[in-house]
């Protein structure tokens, strides 16, 4: 009795399900897979040394899950399996669940089992979830007469000082190495304290849509849903980048600009922004070069301050010294976050050699892009 090939599509869905079995890319750089294969070397290697020296009357001092931790801890630092409360609460939720199965379930296959689920449902409820805590777990059942020996004592001795051990060399390693660890994202800029969000978020996916999306599909997944949004957001200005990114800040710079002396006295700088309705000027020293930037909101303050209506003193009393300046062939699309999220409305350009040659402004910006967004639809 003969069978029917199987039709295309089955073919093709067949195809598709056996490339899920392909490894998938990796994106860490060298740089950061060397650092990930030093931290795990150091890590375990003083964790071990330090626990045997520590507990070295105890038997074991070392569990073979501290391996599984510092691949997370290590390898990957920004995940939120690996932050502080993961590995901590995780494994200690899972020792102390894995001894109470051991005493109370004769069988210890059944024993492990019940140890591994119980500790999942535990570390979901406690936002702790480690994935080496299941064979935490485990060694709790299947440890042998020293672990049972060791009874409760097993949270503490080896397993809460091994964890806290190695969680602390990796606190070291990664700040050291320049890494975010524990790892927060950046705190989304709100330039006027207020509750709105940044007008970059305004437009497109919101946070509260990636939120609903993944909700909705109720999985977990290991990345951090700030951390998600601020790679699309990235990807966003990537590709808005590809569309806009000839554009260089030479070609929609203001090139005559008005600009002071430190030592100009504040009440004529403040009538040079009133006579050129302009709301900021640079500062530059003898040879040309910025030394700050004095703004309406400067001569305002001082004026709160001082109650006075004529203001005294020079502009170098009122200026900021800090400037966010930008190249001549730097693409606009990169001051667009700083003007639309950080505040900025002015950004002064400088040459190589850090004289003042323009100024681009918001409204610089705007009708850049606004005018290539024009002619882009046109063609």
């Amino acid at each position: 009795m003969s069978t029917a090939p199987p039709t295309p599509a089955a073919a093709q869905g067949a195809r598709a399900w056996l490339r899920t079995f392909a490894p998938l890319p990796v994106s860490a750089s060298r740089k950061e897979r060397i650092k990930s294969c030093a931290g795990a070397l150091l890590g375990l290697f003083l964790t071990e040394w330090i626990s045997r020296q520590l507990l070295g009357g105890f038997n074991p001092w070392f569990v073979a899950p501290m391996g599984a931790s510092a691949v997370l801890l290590f390898g990957v630092p920004t995940s939120p399996l690996a932050q502080p409360w993961s590995i901590i609460g995780g494994n200690l939720v899972a020792a102390t669940v894995g001894v109470a199965c051991a005493k109370l379930i004769p069988d210890p296959g059944l024993a492990a089992a019940v140890a591994v689920a119980v500790a999942i449902a535990m570390m979901f409820q406690l936002r702790c979830i480690h994935p080496p805590s299941g064979a935490v777990a485990i060694t709790a059942v299947f440890g042998g007469p020293a672990i049972a020996k060791l009874g409760f004592g097993f949270v503490v001795m080896p397993v809460a000082i091994n964890s806290m051990l190695l969680l602390m060399l990796a606190l070291a390693f990664n700040n050291l190495t320049q890494r975010r660890y524990p790892h927060q994202p950046p705190e989304p800029a709100r330039a006027h304290g207020t509750k709105d969000v940044p007008p970059s978020q305004r437009v497109g996916f919101t946070r509260a849509d990636l939120h609903s999306v993944l909700e909705a599909r109720g999985e977990f997944i290991a990345i951090d849903e700030d951390d998600l949004a601020s790679i699309l957001e990235a990807a966003q200005l990537r590709a808005f980048r590809r569309r806009f990114g000839d554009v260089r800040c030479h070609e929609i710079m203001s090139r005559d600009v008005i600009s002071v002396r430190p030592d100009l006295p504040a009440s004529q700088a403040s009538h040079l922004l009133a006579l050129h309705r302009i709301k900021a000027l640079p500062v530059v020293d003898e040879h040309g070069k910025l030394a700050g930037i004095v703004t309406q909101s400067d001569f305002f303050n001082a004026q709160r301050d001082t109650g006075a209506r004529r203001l005294a003193g020079t502009v170098r009393d009122l200026m900021t010294r800090a400037v966010l300046t930008a190249n001549p062939d730097q693409p606009i699309v990169e001051l667009a976050r700083a003007f639309s999220d950080g505040g900025l409305h002015h950004a002064p350009v400088i040459d190589d050699h850090h004289r003042l040659i323009g100024m681009v402004t918001q409204s610089d910006l705007v009708a850049a892009l606004l005018k290539r967004g024009t002619m882009a639809e046109a063609a």
